[in-house]
C-alpha cells in the first residue's frame, strides 16, 4: 500500500473517531467508513461549528 493510501486511511480513521465521539454515526444513509476522506472532513467541520 502506498504511502498517501496510508496516511489518508489514518487521517479518516481519526477523524471518524471524533466524530463518533461526537455522536455522528452516519451521513444520509451511509456510514461513516463509507465516505470520502473530503465528505468526512466536512462533516467533521459542520460538527465543530454547530458545537460552538
Amino acid at each position: 500500500m502506498s504511502q498517501l493510501r496510508e496516511a489518508v486511511l489514518r487521517k479518516k480513521e481519526r477523524l471518524i473517531k471524533k466524530l463518533l465521539a461526537l455522536g455522528v454515526y452516519k451521513k444520509d444513509d451511509l456510514h461513516l467508513y463509507e465516505l470520502t476522506l473530503s465528505d468526512i472532513e466536512k462533516e467533521y467541520n459542520k460538527e465543530i461549528e454547530r458545537k460552538k
